[in-house]
């Protein structure tokens, strides 16, 4: 029987670049090293985990991969306006939907990541 989704794994080609991406660009809580420097992990407040991996032979990143991480936002706007102005590239700019709004960037090493912000539901 299934509980839950563990983690959301992106590999990385250069593991201690993209960690700084998500910590120090993006602002994600300190990462875990797992792994013997193949492996870390950033926890977020609220659940979910994101895994960034060397560990996995042949598996390269990609922003055409079927799959990708949304990570759920407080103020889309001014996150989407930071990340633009430290050189974070999107691959889709902020486009708003019946019940939220969303952006599409690339991290450090070509992986596609979402920001989503649902729009208060009264």
């Amino acid at each position: 029987m299934f509980k839950k989704i563990a983690f959301t794994m992106y590999p990385a080609v250069d593991l201690a670049r993209a960690k700084a991406f998500y910590e120090e660009t993006v602002g994600l809580p300190p990462a875990k090293e797992l792994g013997g420097g193949k492996w870390i992990e950033f926890d977020l407040p609220q659940g979910g985990c994101l895994a960034l991996t060397t560990m996995v032979p042949g598996l390269t990143p990609s922003s055409e991969a079927g799959g990708s991480l949304a990570f759920e936002v407080e103020d889309i706007q001014a996150l989407t306006e930071t990340l633009k102005s430290k050189g974070v590239e999107f691959k889709m700019d902020l486009f708003e939907s019946p019940v939220c709004h969303m952006a599409v960037a690339l991290d450090s090493e070509g992986n596609s990541f979402m920001l989503h912000q649902l729009k208060n539901q009264d």
